[in-house]
């Protein structure tokens, strides 16, 4: 399961993990944000499945080496360092995808916390800043050299965000140029996509696709067994599945985007939504829930 701020808290992994999500990621976490004690920072570092990752952004070797020896007794499998994020405040600050402009700063940042870990160091990256800057093969060396133990690649450019279309053979690059593992990621909505992209690469990395639908995990482990992908889930399964996140969340607002994507599709979907978004309790939420099926 990919980093999604606002999204992949501790329920939201949980949910994917129980479905068969192999590996779930943290929100960002701001590695200076650790250093300057940000209590903020303590919601993101909950958690409740493992394996998991944590995910760092920062544009300062030290600061982030400084973060990873702070959080050194913590439960968690993996280091992930943000090269990928296109969102302008990220940006603006020398981080996240603009580091994909930055080669030589991403390989410091990449040793620091290869130095100061006890744990793999990986790296997630877009195809590049831009179309006519596209370098992802060239991080995916830097990251190799640096001590990654494997690379993330979002198939679009930062100035893409999320539209258009993820390109693969961006992806097919960056495996034929390192040794070590590459994870593919972008618009992998169907299981029946996430099998076609695993003769490309050696892991995918689902997104946007998995919103509402934790289910594409285990269909698309079932199809990888059987060769057979069950059919979606039912409506009362769905709604099961969005009351159980409903029940467990700690932020009642935060959870009207979930209840959104959940209910996408089913009979009554928009106006429900309507509802969801002017819900205030748990139970008005249930309520609107039940109504649906």
């Amino acid at each position: 399961m990919a980093p999604m701020a606002g999204v992949t808290d501790k329920i939201f992994r949980k949910i994917v993990s129980e479905h068969g999500a192999g590996l779930t990621v943290s929100e960002m976490v701001s590695a200076k944000s650790i250093v300057y004690g940000n209590k903020n920072a303590d919601r993101l570092l909950e958690n409740s499945v493992k394996p998991w990752s944590v995910q760092f952004f920062s544009h300062e070797p030290e600061i982030l080496s400084e973060a990873i020896k702070r959080l050194a007794d913590r439960d968690f499998d993996f280091i992930d360092i943000n090269m990928g994020c296109p969102m302008p405040k990220i940006v603006k600050n020398g981080e996240g995808a603009a580091l994909m402009k930055n080669p030589l700063l991403a390989g410091r940042l990449i040793e620091a916390a290869v130095r100061a870990s006890s744990r793999p160091v990986t790296v997630k990256i877009r195809k590049g800043f831009t179309a006519a800057t596209a370098n992802a093969p060239e991080m995916a060396k830097i990251a190799q050299e640096s001590g990654a133990a494997w690379v993330t690649v979002h198939g679009r450019t930062r100035d893409q965000f999320y539209s258009g279309e993820a390109d693969w053979d961006a992806i097919a690059a960056v495996k034929a140029a390192v040794r070590i593992p590459v994870i593919g990621n972008g618009d992998i909505f169907e299981p029946e996509t996430a099998v076609e992209r695993l003769k490309i690469c050696d892991a995918v990395m689902i997104a946007r696709g998995a919103l509402g639908n934790p289910w594409l995990f285990s269909r698309t482990l079932a199809l990888l067994e059987t060769g057979v992908c069950p059919p979606p889930p039912t409506p009362a399964e769905i709604i099961e599945t969005a009351l159980a996140h409903l029940y467990a969340a700690e932020n009642v607002i935060e959870m009207r985007k979930h209840l959104s994507w959940y209910t996408k599709g089913l009979p009554g979907s928009a106006e429900a939504r309507r509802k969801i978004n002017n819900a205030q309790t748990k139970a008005e939420m249930t309520q609107v829930l039940n109504e649906i099926i």
